[in-house]
């Protein structure tokens, strides 16, 4: 930590806000975000070289493992201007991916500016488009920015060229950088210093006002909200309110990012820190709600953020069922991390006790599940992901389920209806062929394609969510050999041939692993999920089939062969009666086994299935 900083510990940080420049880093995945976030730390002496690490704001380890950015993260650094004044700016690096777009979303609205970064190799990608409009609807400034300019792949008049045609940006606005090296980073410091506007305060017309746009839960702390202040100021021992939640609460700590948690005495307009109370349930605290002083009276919310609806849906479970107590309150406490991500309990005859979670996207789903294990030592297992079909029974009444077994008999069903995206997907010219192919197999349609340069089209394809949810960003890589990037947004319902297929073990259905499924698609996933059963559930004494079935068609089958015990070994000679004999009597008990015997199925064989084995 610098000194300058360790001086500035229990004093106010500056209240001028014509000195304070809020801004964020916006790009698609893998353009340089964290690596110009770390110059940037560099430049303004906010890190000491020897605490300094790449991907500094990048403090979780799943994070550096998997090189990409999951968490928002806040940082208040100082910076002396080319004019001699001393100014604070807030940098808040932000996701790339598109599961994501949420914590982006309310990174801006603790902003007034945005930079803009773009590959000077890769150009304009999918997500950079889908940034843009966000920041544009935030009514940020946007100041355009290209990246590894020095890469030996790098196009800066392409890059150029796309900014200006496809974001609509003005070139002479365009500023040249190697996040890597550090050229051009001061340049753009001065840029954020020129073209962001300091933020704006009206301490007679409104009361004092923070917005909540993010929160953490601390095991010695309890609940830590991250707040930009919008109006007044907040300080230490006040008793705060929260308007939504209506929670009250003393603070007994306000601190900045700098970027480890540093104890200030007050924060006021204008500037992003964390508000410490004593809250301990983290359910007490929602992400977007407005913090205020208890007196005050007649306040009027801010206005949050666009709810964003969960687009996935996975049952997480305990694989020691007497683990769910500490399971639930440890959903409860990445919740509050992580506001996009909603539970709700439900109950499953096989796996006992759990939630049913909703995910904004397949990797969202990974790192929750990732983050599960290694941040709060849980050990679980997920069914399939699937997604919220809406039903029209005949009686006129609309139904929406994300649980196969929720499923109203068939014979009342009118129609299904899943869920479609609109995509767009950017990707090399001598892929197009390839591309279409797999959209096709996935039931999609290209609905538009533009040609953004001399090497690269971009396709706009209406696909259902339910065919990207497993492997389609694999399979998307693997067709165009890693160019391609993808960005989508829900684009309604349409009616589709969707079915219940379940799974049999010695003929009684096992509700973990009930999938809804298009009839198109339902022989071949249920092939697929009946031989890995087979193959990951253990021999009986009894032979056991495993069947796929709609309603009561079976469409798929497979059998786990029994052990067989030589009833005969004992026999050392005599008539072949004898032998046949045993055989039929142990015949007979194999029957009964069979009728009355239950089927041990074992953790790892839901674990093979549910997490891959089976799709």
């Amino acid at each position: 930590m610098p000194c300058d900083m360790q001086e500035e510990n229990g004093a106010s940080t500056m209240a001028d806000l014509s000195n304070i420049r809020n801004f964020c880093i916006i790009a698609h995945i893998d353009h340089g975000k964290s690596t110009l976030a770390d110059r940037i730390l560099q430049l303004t002496h906010t890190v000491d070289d020897r605490q300094f690490r790449d991907q500094m704001l990048d403090s979780m380890d799943l994070e550096r493992e998997r090189g990409i950015t999951i968490k928002s993260h806040p940082v208040h650094m100082r910076y002396t201007a080319r004019s001699g004044k001393t100014l604070e700016l807030n940098l808040i690096d932000t996701p790339g991916h598109v599961d994501f777009a949420y914590e982006v979303s309310r990174s801006m609205a603790a902003c007034e500016g945005a930079v803009l970064l773009v590959d000077a190799g890769q150009g304009v990608e999918a997500q950079t488009v889908a940034n843009t409009y966000l920041a544009m609807d935030r009514g940020l400034t946007i100041i355009p920015v290209i990246n590894k300019i020095d890469h030996p792949n790098a196009d800066v008049d392409e890059a150029i060229r796309q900014i200006e045609e496809i974001l609509a940006l003005p070139r002479n606005e365009i500023i040249q950088v190697s996040a890597k090296t550090g050229i051009g980073v001061e340049a753009l410091l001065e840029a954020i210093i020129e073209r962001v506007p300091p933020p704006t305060d009206e301490p007679d017309q409104n009361p004092c006002r923070a917005l909540i746009f993010d929160s953490k839960y601390d095991a010695f702390r309890g609940a830590v909200s991250y707040v930009r202040i919008i109006h007044g100021t907040f300080e230490t021992g006040q008793r705060i309110r929260m308007l939504a939640s209506g929670t009250l609460t003393d603070l007994k700590e306000i601190g900045i990012f700098s970027p480890l948690p540093l104890p200030v005495d007050s924060l006021t307009a204008g500037q992003v820190g964390y508000l410490v109370g004593t809250i301990k349930d983290p359910r007490d605290i929602l992400i977007g709600d407005t913090v205020t002083h208890q007196q005050s009276v007649n306040v009027t919310a801010l206005p949050g953020f666009k709810k964003i609806s969960p687009m996935v849906f996975s049952g997480l479970y305990p694989i020691d069922t007497s683990d769910f107590e500490r399971f639930r309150q440890n959903i409860e406490k990445l919740h509050l991390n992580d506001s996009s991500f909603t539970y709700h309990p439900e109950n499953s005859v096989a796996l006992g006790f759990g939630f049913r979670c909703g995910f904004l996207g397949l990797l969202h789903m990974e790192v929750i599940q990732e983050r599960l294990r290694r941040e709060f030592d849980m050990d679980i297992i997920s069914t399939h992901p699937s997604v919220i079909y809406r039903i029209t029974l005949k009686n006129g009444e609309t139904k929406e389920i994300d649980n196969p077994v929720d499923l109203p008999d068939p014979t009342r069903i009118e129609t299904i209806c899943e869920p479609f995206i609109k995509a767009t997907l950017i990707c090399q010219n001598e892929h197009i062929g390839d591309m279409m192919r797999l959209i096709m197999e996935r039931r999609g349609q290209v609905t538009h394609t533009e040609s953004i340069d001399k090497r690269r089209v971009m396709l706009t394809a209406s696909l259902p969510l339910n065919e990207v949810l497993t492997d389609f960003h694999d399979a998307l890589k693997s067709v165009t050999h890693g160019y391609a990037s993808m960005d989508y947004e829900y684009d309604g319902y349409r009616a589709s041939d969707i079915v219940r297929m379940d799974i049999l073990l010695n003929s009684e259905p096992v509700d973990a692993f009930s999938v809804l499924i298009h009839r198109e698609r339902a022989e071949s996933k249920g092939r697929q999920m009946c031989a890995s059963l087979r193959d990951a559930i253990p021999p009986h004494q009894f032979a056991i089939p495993v069947q796929a079935a709609i309603s009561k068609r079976i469409i798929a089958r497979e059998t786990i062969r029994p052990f067989r015990k030589d009833v005969t070994a004992k026999l050392y000679g005599g008539d072949v009666t004898r032998k046949r004999k045993l055989l039929d009597k142990q015949k007979e008990g194999k029957k009964r086994m069979k009728e009355f015997g239950q089927v041990n199925v074992p953790q790892k064989a839901f674990i093979s299935v549910l997490k891959g084995g089976g799709t």
